[in-house]
């Protein structure tokens, strides 16, 4: 299968060691991966704080850059979930023919990693081993906007050494939303202690998600109560290897 990486701009310029364990997964079970170096911005950004007509260069250009794929696969709900949900509605109301043509055609081979491994690839067991105790924050996009359920979940199981333990008021939000945090920081910060307090509760060494971004924003609380408990992508979890350092 001809796979791309869409890493989307927030993983690439913090977090590129997420692209690497999905190619790192997608490597271990046969299929080849490419990164088009054309990629940039989904337009989440734009989209969400008002800028529509703004966001519509970086639909064309995720449309021209992903066309021919078979696959565009992300660690991102989020950023899955702007492609997915907003792009045709975006290519409806402001682009020619042409564009919506490619847009239409290029969304529906978009999946977030997870979904990509259990629905597309029907693999839950990916070889991995992570011998530590984890819980996972099922994120607003991954749980509300993608709807993933369980499919996190059943890859995280399969993880040999891995001891999976439940999250208090898991599908409560974290508090991030983005622009939100920082335009409504003190409500922002009160959701945040709540899911700190939850992640503490666990007795976990290690937070996991399907989002980055909101895994920044509980691992900033946590370090700053010197908690030692980290924050990795699931991809990551799924990436290891039981060596140090793997995850």
């Amino acid at each position: 299968m001809r796979i791309a990486l869409f890493l989307t701009c927030f993983n690439d310029t913090l977090f590129p060691g997420t692209g690497r364990a999905v190619v790192e997964v997608l490597e271990r079970l046969g299929h080849t991966v490419d990164f088009p170096m054309e990629q940039t911005c989904c337009g989440q950004m734009h989209f969400n704080t008002g800028y529509r007509t703004d966001a519509m260069p970086l639909v064309r250009r995720f449309a021209d850059t992903f066309a021919g794929y078979e696959a565009v696969v992300t660690p991102s709900a989020s950023c899955a979930g702007m492609v997915r949900d907003h792009h045709p509605g975006l290519a409806a109301q402001f682009a020619p023919p042409a564009l919506r043509a490619k847009v239409a055609d290029v969304v529906p081979r978009v999946h977030e990693f997870t979904e990509f491994l259990t629905e597309v690839l029907g693999v839950e067991d990916v070889g991995a081993v992570f011998p530590h105790r984890v819980t996972y924050h099922p994120t607003c996009h991954s749980l509300r906007g993608l709807k993933l359920g369980d499919r996190p979940l059943r890859l995280l199981r399969a993880v040999k050494g891995i001891e999976l333990v439940d999250l208090p008021g898991s599908d409560s939000c974290c508090g991030f939303g983005g622009t939100f945090a920082m335009k409504n920081a003190a409500t922002s910060t009160a959701m945040l202690a709540d899911k700190m307090r939850g992640v503490l509760d666990t007795g976990a060494e290690v937070l996991c998600a399907a989002d980055n971004s909101c895994l920044m924003h509980i691992g900033g609380g946590l370090s700053r109560l010197n908690s030692g408990v980290r924050t990795l992508h699931l991809a990551e979890i799924l990436a290891g290897t039981g060596t140090e350092g793997a995850a």
